[in-house]
């Protein structure tokens, strides 16, 4: 820019320069136009002034009457006053001067020596003054004179076409400067405005567009670092503040998911050990009490009665806590995998459920857990508060990806936010690098959309259909699920 910027004003500079000097020029020559003007005139003027002494002395001589001698001295009184007039028009320039001394010399020579002699010889012998000598002499000497005046009135406009030369040469000058200053500048503001696009504004939009993307949530987006001055400390910061968020991006992942990866842990390890301790000690204390009850005396039926309530009490107790053990973590799903844990989801569901699951081999735990809950979650807030009256799923694993979809038929109207339990969900498939999606216009039902990446898994077809996994499903037990 500064080097654009003093391109520019020395260009400019130098127009003007031009311009001004142009126009001091026109301004000199006008000057003296306007006195080689003034020279001509005063010029015709003593020459007409000579013209009028020699016509009136010429009238004296043949008429000899008086009233010729009048005119002869007006132009003898004339001649000195525009002589000195001219002298000071002409007195900066020597040639001119020394002509235009000349020519006053003469006059002043043709008065004395001539003119005024002749006057007087007139008075005294008329004949003599018309004798051939002295017209002769008059003539030399008025020949003399007008050949004073031709030379100078021929340099004196040879000097005023000189001057006009110069004056267009001059304007032909300014006119040039003015044309090349205004294409030069012309030129090199085109040139300024295509490197301050090339340089600036293309920079800046893509920098704009970079923003854009990265508050679409593309972080992995960078701009090209070919900016030089601030635009390349603009680029190189937004490459900078781009990583930055990426990495705090998958820092925050990597927490979120070790967060998920822990709870899921710690149900698992929750429910193991009701299944593994409180469950086992209540079956054997149920145990206990049946064979108690069983040794009872039949004489003693109300200690009988006594021992079967409390083992039903019992009984009761132990399904309670295998019902809230497979809500905290069930065994199927560690066992058997994400199709049997769907079913015998599907199975006690309250609402009637059509299955289809092709989920083919065992998948990652993470996205068994993930894909376990979300529909979990998904069923229980149809029958809770969409008031739905039948619910699909669907399971299927394509291409390196888990793609579930849960539609019911309720009243539509839910959203990620507003502290509904889909929060939850949508952060455990974040988590994990999914994405869920959520179509529930009011009064239509509510389709949620989950697609969970598969870690370790190629893309390409990864199982076949399921035959006993479509339909509605009759309850009953399943085999591994310890209900």
């Amino acid at each position: 820019m500064l080097i654009a910027s003093g391109l520019l004003a020395l260009l400019i500079g130098a127009a003007f320069a031009v311009l001004l000097s142009s126009v001091a020029d026109l301004r000199t020559l006008e000057r003296r136009a306007r006195q080689s003007e003034e020279v001509l005139k005063v010029t015709n003027v003593l020459e007409r002034q000579v013209v009028d002494l020699e016509t009136a002395q010429r009238g004296f001589v043949i008429t000899r009457q008086e009233s010729f001698l009048q005119p002869w001295r007006r132009a003898q009184l004339a001649v000195p006053e525009e002589a000195a007039t001219l002298a000071r028009l002409v007195g900066n320039d020597p040639q001119r001067q020394r002509q235009a001394r000349r020519i006053v010399q003469a006059i002043g020579s043709y008065l004395r020596d001539y003119s005024i002699p002749l006057v007087a010889t007139v008075r005294g012998d008329p004949e003599a003054a018309r004798t051939v000598a002295a017209t002769d002499e008059g003539r030399k000497r008025m020949d003399a004179i007008r050949g004073e005046f031709d030379g100078f009135l021929t340099a004196e406009r040879g000097l005023a076409a000189a001057q006009e030369r110069r004056s267009d040469a001059a304007a032909q000058r300014a006119i040039v400067a003015a044309g090349v200053g205004l294409g030069g500048s012309t030129l090199l503001i085109a040139l300024f405005a295509g490197y301050l696009t090339r340089a600036i504004v293309q920079p800046v939009r893509r920098t704009a567009a970079m923003a854009d993307r990265l508050a679409a949530g593309n972080l992995g987006v960078r701009t090209v670092e070919r900016g030089v001055g601030e635009i390349g400390v603009l680029e190189r910061s937004f490459n900078t503040m781009a990583s930055s968020l990426e990495q705090s991006r998958e820092e925050l992942a990597a927490s979120r998911t070790r967060i998920v990866a822990a709870g899921d842990q710690a149900r698992r390890r929750i429910e193991r050990d009701l299944h593994d301790g409180t469950q086992q000690r209540l079956v054997s204390l149920v145990l206990n009490l049946r064979a108690a009850e069983a040794a009872v005396p039949p004489e003693r039926p109300e200690l009988r009665a006594q021992l079967a309530g409390v083992a039903d009490g019992l009984t009761g107790a132990l399904e309670e806590l295998r019902e809230l053990s497979r809500g905290i973590h069930p065994a199927i799903l560690s066992e058997g995998g994400l199709g049997p844990a769907l079913k015998a989801l599907a199975r006690r569901s309250v609402l009637p459920v059509e299955l289809e699951v092709d989920v083919g081999a065992r998948l990652p735990e993470p996205v068994e857990v993930a894909g376990y809950y979300v529909v979990s979650e998904a069923l229980a807030n149809a029958a809770k508060h969409a008031h739905a009256s039948v619910a699909q799923v669907e399971a299927r694993a394509r291409d390196g990806r888990l793609h579930l979809s849960v539609r019911d038929d309720g009243v539509g109207g839910a959203t990620l936010g507003g502290g509904s339990g889909l929060v939850g969900l949508a952060d455990r498939v974040a988590a994990l690098g999914g994405t869920i999606k959520v179509h529930s216009p009011a009064g239509q039902g509510t389709t949620l959309q989950i697609d969970l990446p598969i870690p370790g898994v190629a893309a390409g077809p990864s199982g076949s259909p399921d035959p006993d996994g479509a339909g509605p499903l009759p309850a009953g037990p399943v085999p591994g699920d310890p209900g």
